[in-house]
Parts: structure tokens; C-alpha cells; sequence
């Protein structure tokens, strides 16, 4: 593939911007580098709360499939719950954030910004088939408790018992194995022994799939 080599665009929220590369800086997910081979911009995305999201402008259009969730949130019901979704930037590391790029792809994630150029040493969600890499991974490592335990998505995670005695016990094979391969998890995303949730945009519960209260509201 032929390198892509942006010109530097002026960012009006610059300060946000500089604040961000060193959060990622001192977090060690980014490196200060000098070749200019593949080079792109930054685009800040707001999100609730009056905070914001560093985004990379790679060029790159995502040509991948991920399975369905249909089926991980039918099986989701009829169980005692604990929900559970992967953090995102806030002092524990994004999911796709936790996964170390290949060498000789840390050029490929190069930005630039008015103190200088970076690249990514783990893999940025916006990098092509960056989602399936993670969704992988996940695969991989919950592949023993997949469908009878834990269910997960991408960005999602759901541990459900048929009842609270074994829930516990659940959650701490569900909890070592996170710990085995040094994943981490934003707590104030946590929801412990709970009947029922939302999983990937459904309200499901033990009596089965539900509508949203607040979007039917809405409507």
C-alpha cells in the first residue's frame, strides 16, 4: 500500500490536543518519532461530560466483519447478571490500547501535531481491522467460559449466572483470566449483581429482551 503523507491542519483546540498526546505520552501507548513516510491528523471527537476523544485521521477505510452480537445478547437472558464495559481513556488503558503494535507498523501510525510527530506502540482503534483484532483476542482468551459464562463484543462484556451462588465464583475465573493477560477495566463502568442490564444497545433481563424505556420516551 502506498504511504499517505497529510499536511498539517490548524486545530482550533489545540490545548485539548496537547493535553491528550501527553496523557498518551506518559501512558507509553505513543512515541516521538522522526520518519515522515505515513503521516496523518488528529481529529477530537466530544464526548458527554464535557470531555474529549483524540482521534486519528488515518485514511483508511475498515474492510473487515465482526460476528453478529444477535446471538451473544439472546443468550444473555434468564440469568443473574454482571455487567461490565471496557474503559475508555481515564487513567486505565482503552481495550484496543492494550494490544502492542508490530514494529514495522509504528510508522503506519504516525500523526503530527504543533510540538511534533508521534506514532502509536499499541494498537489505536482507529487502525484498520483494529476491532476485529481486539474482538480476537477476546475470543482467544475467554474461549472456556464463551457462551455458557461470559459473552463479549468488541467494547462489551457480560458475566451471567443462573444464580447468585455461583456468581461469584464466576467473576473470579472471569477476573483472572483478565489478570493473567494484564488486561484492565474501568470500575466506574461496573455494574455487580444486577438481574438485568443493558448489553450492546438491549435492555436484557432474565425474562428475556426489553425495550428501552428512555428511547421509547423519546419517540
Amino acid at each position: 500500500m502506498k504511504p499517505v503523507k497529510q499536511k498539517k491542519r490548524p486545530f482550533r483546540l489545540d490545548k485539548i490536543i496537547q493535553a491528550e498526546v501527553h496523557k498518551l505520552l506518559v501512558a507509553e501507548q505513543i512515541k516521538e518519532i522522526q520518519f515522515l513516510e505515513w503521516l496523518s491528523n488528529m481529529v477530537l471527537v466530544s464526548k458527554p461530560e464535557a470531555k474529549w476523544r483524540m482521534c486519528i485521521d488515518f485514511w483508511t477505510s475498515t474492510r473487515h466483519t465482526l460476528r453478529t452480537f444477535t446471538h451473544s445478547t439472546n443468550r444473555s437472558t434468564g440469568r443473574f447478571h454482571f455487567w461490565v464495559q471496557t474503559p475508555e481513556h481515564n487513567g486505565s488503558l482503552p481495550g484496543y490500547h492494550q494490544i502492542m503494535l508490530a514494529l514495522g507498523d509504528h510508522k503506519r501510525s504516525s500523526f503530527i501535531t504543533s510540538s511534533g510527530t508521534f506514532c502509536y506502540v499499541l494498537m489505536s482503534f482507529e487502525l484498520k481491522n483494529a476491532g476485529i483484532t481486539y474482538q480476537w483476542l477476546l475470543d482467544k482468551i475467554f474461549r472456556p467460559q464463551l457462551r455458557r459464562k461470559v459473552e463479549v463484543y468488541v467494547d462489551g462484556m457480560l458475566v451471567k449466572s443462573k444464580n447468585a451462588s455461583n456468581h461469584i465464583t464466576d467473576l473470579e475465573e472471569t477476573f483472572g483470566v483478565l489478570w493473567k493477560y494484564k488486561l484492565k477495566l474501568n470500575p466506574a463502568k461496573h455494574d455487580f449483581g444486577v438481574k438485568g442490564g443493558y448489553n450492546l444497545r438491549f435492555m436484557v433481563t432474565k425474562r428475556g429482551i426489553e425495550a428501552r424505556l428512555l428511547k421509547i420516551k423519546a419517540i
